[in-house]
């Protein structure tokens, strides 16, 4: 196993626990597929995935109906993504993606969080030395077929993927972000199951060390980001204490 899957094992952020927020999440990045692709998922990939996240996540069909149909109006406003970074107390790395209509809105909260909380929002780009940005599928197992585990890597490896490991019932592949929609086009020739696909980030270096008081603080920063709708993810370089 390696550092995805450490990774995968340390990550102890709260992540989107209600499931209004997550469905506000995946409809506002449906809303952003459909602008850019069209509704119609047989001619847009994204939309496609996103769909299955939404059964994932088990968000009603009529919600991701509904979200495709207001997209494709001509009255609802345009999201964009944008990602904001700084840091937080005890000098931990965060990296906030965020869906908005209103980028001054946005950025003013996330500066605000990040300043009540003793941090500072940094520059675009200051924090991309300290994380790799990842392309994440889960697959179905059961989809695979005959193939085993090693010839399902050795497939993939014209895509220079990074890890691929079983979790339970499903495959977690990590690939370059830049490999995604190439991944995304094979999984679908091969009719292997996507089960959701999505975007991390993650640190390239140790994760900072923090004791129970300290990540009491980080966990309240975070909680701020999470409960802000436009915020979709949040991800960081600390290694939260356990008790």
């Amino acid at each position: 196993m390696g550092r995805a899957f450490e990774f995968r094992k340390a990550r102890k952020m709260k992540r989107w626990g209600n499931m209004a927020r997550v469905f506000t999440r995946i409809g506002k990045e449906i809303a952003i597929a459909v602008k850019s692709g069209g509704p119609e998922p047989a001619n847009n990939p994204r939309l496609r995935v996103l769909m299955q996240n939404a059964k994932a996540a088990n968000m009603p069909k009529d919600n991701v109906e509904r979200a495709i149909k207001r997209a494709s109006s001509k009255e609802m406003d345009n999201y964009k993504e944008i990602s904001y970074e700084g840091y937080g107390p005890y000098g931990i790395a965060i990296f906030v993606d965020a869906a908005t209509d209103n980028n001054t809105r946005t950025v003013a909260n996330v500066r605000s969080y990040f300043n009540k909380a003793g941090g500072s929002l940094g520059t675009q780009g200051c924090l991309g030395f300290l994380f790799d940005h990842k392309s994440v599928f889960k697959v179905s197992l059961s989809s695979l077929g005959d193939m085993g585990l090693e010839d399902f890597e050795l497939e993939l490896i014209d895509f220079e993927i990074d890890e691929l490991f079983a979790e339970d019932d499903e495959v977690v592949i990590y690939a370059p972000f830049e490999a995604y929609g190439k991944i995304q086009h094979y999984l679908d020739e091969k009719g292997i199951e996507i089960v959701s696909g999505e975007f991390e980030r993650i640190p390239t270096g140790e994760l900072k060390e923090l004791d129970a008081e300290q990540s009491a603080a980080i966990e309240k920063l975070l909680e701020k980001f999470e409960d802000d709708e436009d915020v979709t993810n949040v991800f960081h370089n600390a290694k939260l204490f356990e008790a």
